[in-house]
């Protein structure tokens, strides 16, 4: 057996199923579920169609690399979308299935296992895919602590300096799971530059990027780099990649849809790891997936039904605890202190009584520096349909406030 699969954390909703092990929901209260972030709008139809339209596909092996017209519609999306010069669709797009086996499969490409005391560092609170990939790869994570102070923000700075020459492969997730929280252009410039300084690779989650309450769209990595000059050059967009996915932005969690982008010498060796382990996306699934990069009107549906939800939970839920509007993503970060109860005891005593899951935040991070940045609070995804949201949001309220 690979002893590294020893290191590896139980997963939250593993945590979850084991804290509400013995409870009996309230009966008087169908479940609402706001634990996993998993998308329930409608799959559009016309993904649908497109799928089925290329069952014929079925019929043959799909390439590694994808089709070259799904790695057009993704490169021709990088560049309306973020504003980029156009990316090579041959050297610098790799289509995937779906981000998080990609975000995992990026590490056991790049971790150099014949360097001592390999990290891989990572915000914290994060998706825990991070962690068990740095451990598998045969590196040590390394955490960095979001902090409400800077809006969630991960103090870089603080990082010791002995720490850096270590690092080969840095997690960021913009905006953040769970925090909602975005990257400045500012921020970007100071992770350039230490990777530049230090040598790792940059791995940029976005599958939140598209689902935002402003009317400006968070900056993306590719977009940062662009306007810190270094889209273009013998080697545009030096160390990073991006990761995205279909599954938030169009609703298609099942059809495990996603893209990587970004550096094409980083891309190169990736390409040929996944020539031997990773799964080539299905022909109909780069049918349906071409259609849904290619269109932005049922995007833009999308988003606003979570500006609606996040319009009319928001204020309820600030009446029992202290929670904002996120920068973006479909998420909401609420410290629960003012119930009296810690995170775990919330969500077991809110599901015994009103039949309404969240998860603890201290399942979504690490103990790090002295403290569990998770600690104290839930997060709640606003996936349900927006009548639903409401009645979970309610029922939050009713809770919190018979605890009083």
């Amino acid at each position: 057996m690979n002893p590294h699969l020893d290191q590896l954390h139980p997963y939250p909703f593993e945590k979850l199923r084991q804290l509400f092990s013995g409870v009996t929901p309230n009966p008087a209260y169908s479940p609402i579920s706001l634990g996993i972030g998993e998308p329930k709008h409608p799959t559009p139809a016309f993904i649908e169609k497109a799928l089925l339209h290329a069952m014929s596909g079925l019929s043959s092996y799909p390439s590694t690399h994808g089709s070259e017209p799904l790695r057009a519609a993704i490169a021709a999306w990088l560049e309306r979308r973020y504003g980029v010069p156009a990316l090579d669709p041959a050297t610098m797009v790799l289509p995937v299935n779906g981000s998080r086996e990609a975000l995992f499969a990026i590490a056991q490409c790049m971790i150099d296992g014949r360097k001592p005391d390999a990290l891989v560092m990572c915000p914290n609170p994060f998706y825990q895919i991070y962690e068990g990939a740095a451990y598998l790869a045969g590196a040590q994570p390394w955490f960095v602590n979001s902090e409400p102070a800077r809006n969630f923000a991960c103090d870089y700075g603080s990082v010791p300096d002995d720490v850096w020459p270590r690092v080969q492969l840095l997690y960021v997730c913009s905006p953040g799971n769970p925090t909602g929280a975005t990257l400045t252009l500012d921020d970007w410039r100071q992770l350039f530059e230490l990777a530049d300084r230090w040598n790792f690779l940059i791995a940029a989650d976005e599958c939140y990027s598209e689902i935002y309450s402003g009317s400006a769209p968070p900056l993306g990595a590719l977009e940062a780099a662009h306007q810190l000059g270094r889209a273009e050059g013998e080697r545009p967009y030096r160390n990073l990649i991006v990761f995205s996915s279909l599954s938030k932005r169009s609703n298609v969690p099942g059809m495990r849809s996603g893209f990587v982008a970004g550096d094409p010498v980083a891309m190169k060796k990736f390409l040929l790891y996944r020539t031997y382990c990773g799964g080539a996306m299905s022909p109909p699934v780069q049918a349906a997936s071409i259609a849904a990069w290619n269109d932005e009107h049922h995007v833009q549906e999308n988003r606003a039904l979570y500006r609606e939800k996040f319009q009319l939970i928001t204020p309820l839920l600030k009446e029992v605890m202290d929670v904002e509007l996120p920068d973006a993503g479909f998420y909401l970060w609420a410290d629960v202190r003012r119930s009296g109860l810690s995170d775990e005891e919330f969500a077991r005593r809110l599901y015994a009584d009103y039949n309404v899951t969240v998860l603890p935040g201290s399942y979504l991070a690490r103990e790090a520096h002295g403290t569990n940045p998770g600690r104290n609070r839930v997060r709640m995804a606003l996936v349900a349909g927006v009548d639903e949201g409401l009645e979970a949001a309610n029922r939050i309220v009713q809770f919190c406030k018979s605890l009083a």
